[in-house]
Parts: C-alpha cells; sequence; structure tokens
C-alpha cells in the first residue's frame, strides 16, 4: 500500500504497472502544482529552520524536494511503501544534486513503524487517509518529533477537475457526475478521506497552530502538463467508474479521451486544473 497517491488506480492493474503509472501522476501533479506547493511550505510556521525532515508518504518526491528547497541545510528521511517511487525519488535526488541530503526508506505505514530518528518537521501530503488507523500514526509521528517540532498534514478536499462544468456539449456535467460516481466507490475503501484532522491531531497530542484551505486554479490552454494531467486523471477515473457509469456518459468519457475526437481532451483550450487542498500545522 502507498500512502502517497492521490489517485486510486485502475482494477486489474499488475502491481509494478500500477506503480510506475501511479509515479507518472505523482510528477504530473508536482509539475502542474509546483507554486502552490511551494507557497504552502513558505506557510509553514517552523520557527527555527529545521535540520531533520520526515516526508511519510513521499511518493516521487513533491514535498521532500520543495522542502529541501526552502531549508537548505535539512536532511530529508523520505518514506513510502512502493520500491518504483522511490526509485524515482532517488534519481532526482542525484539530478538534483541533493542525494547526500536525502535518506529513502521503503515502509508500510500501517504496518511496523520504521527507525525514523528524531525529526523537528514532520510532512503528510495526500498521505493520511490513506492508512488504515490514521490515530495510531500520528501518536507515532508526535513521538518520532522532537519537543516543538512541526507537523504538517495537507490533504486533498477532492480529486482534481478539469473540464467547464457546462462541457462537453453531448453530456454537459459528465465530469462532476463521473466524480460522484468515484467517490461513492472510494467512500468504503478510503473512510477517512475528506476527514477533519483537527481533532484528531488534538487527540494524538497535538496543538493545531493554523488550518487553511487553499483554492488552486491552473489554466491548461496552453500548458502540456495540464492537458496530460487531465487526460491521465479521466483515464484513471474511467477505469474505476465505468461498471457504474449510464451508457451515455460512458460513451461520452470515451470520445473525450479519444486523442483524435475534435473535442478530446487532448484537443480543447479550455481545460483548468481546479482543486481544493487544506493544510493542518500541527506543534508537538
Amino acid at each position: 500500500m502507498t500512502h502517497s497517491t492521490p489517485h486510486q488506480a485502475a482494477h486489474g492493474t499488475h502491481p509494478h504497472a500500477h506503480d510506475a503509472d501511479q509515479a507518472d501522476i505523482l510528477d504530473l501533479d508536482a509539475e502542474v502544482l509546483a507554486e502552490h506547493l511551494a507557497a504552502v511550505v513558505r506557510w509553514l510556521p517552523v520557527g527555527d529552520a529545521p535540520r531533520r525532515i520526515v516526508d511519510l508518504g513521499c511518493g516521487t518526491g513533491a514535498g521532500t524536494f520543495a522542502l529541501l528547497g526552502r531549508f537548505p541545510e535539512a536532511h530529508v528521511t523520505a518514506v513510502d511503501s512502493s520500491a518504483a517511487h522511490l526509485d524515482r525519488l532517488r534519481a532526482k535526488a542525484d539530478a538534483l544534486g541533493v542525494k547526500d541530503r536525502v535518506r529513502a526508506v521503503r515502509a508500510d505505514l500501517d504496518a511496523e513503524w520504521p527507525d525514523l530518528g528524531t525529526a523537528d518537521l514532520g510532512w503528510a501530503s495526500a498521505a493520511m487517509h490513506h492508512m488504515a488507523d490514521p490515530a495510531r500514526a500520528l501518536r507515532l509521528v508526535h513521538d518520532t518529533l522532537t519537543p516543538g517540532g512541526l507537523f504538517a498534514v495537507v490533504e486533498l478536499a477532492g480529486f482534481p477537475r478539469f473540464l467547464p462544468e457546462d462541457a462537453p456539449a453531448d453530456a454537459p456535467g459528465l465530469e462532476e457526475r463521473c466524480h460522484a460516481v468515484g467517490d461513492r466507490h472510494h467512500a468504503a475503501r478510503l473512510p477517512h478521506r475528506g476527514a477533519d484532522w483537527g481533532p484528531v491531531l488534538a487527540a494524538a497530542g497535538f496543538t493545531v497552530e493554523d488550518e487553511r484551505t487553499l483554492a488552486v486554479a491552473v489554466e491548461g490552454g496552453r500548458s502540456p502538463a495540464v492537458r496530460r494531467y487531465a487526460v491521465e486523471s479521466l483515464r484513471r477515473l474511467r477505469g474505476s467508474v465505468a461498471d457504474a457509469l449510464a451508457p451515455g456518459d460512458l460513451a461520452a468519457l470515451d470520445r473525450l479521451l479519444d486523442p483524435e475526437a475534435p473535442h478530446g481532451v487532448q484537443r480543447r483550450g479550455d481545460l483548468t486544473m481546479r482543486t481544493e487542498r487544506t493544510v493542518w500545522a500541527a506543534r508537538r
């Protein structure tokens, strides 16, 4: 189980292909939201610059590298259950010349907690809602931090949207209907998605110092990355909702994903990546 994915995989995917596919969309997410992520990291009320950071559910390293950029003296322990994600993270660290500042640890955070040492700053982005017992994980994070250390939880308010509300012309509102089906599909598998983490952090011994919800809108008319992100997101959404969609909506979604279709996603100039993320900053 990987604690870093902003999307769930289509059914029937081979695990290795699934991890590589996830890694690609995590990289797209990091590219499209780079400025937003940098702003979140700048906002963190850290006080003294942290020297030891733990990134839980690090994925391919979006948070890791944003944190290293903000805190040039810091070292990051990056934790994920996916070997493919960690391999990509190591390759990025090498290419960026920071491999001596990154320690990659493969671990399932729902199983035995790895030895992470102590940290001044903890970071978990789109990770907590994947955990089977997040209350336990938060208690362990609390014990990992030094006194006065900060833990930042970043969570999705929902999966990104890309199309105008009245699109496509032959099935207006299709994207919202697809997400509604997807939300029902994931409700049982991800019961903590959309949770208010403030009370859970407090119950684990943290003092929540600040919380904010950030709306993000990245216009994609001229952005190849946003276009690729839209295609991959809708393709993966199709994998999880196809069996429950009305036949007309499934056909309309397939037309959107058809690279040759005149009004398909790859040819549209009206894409905007829209999402919301909430950040909690909690002190030990």
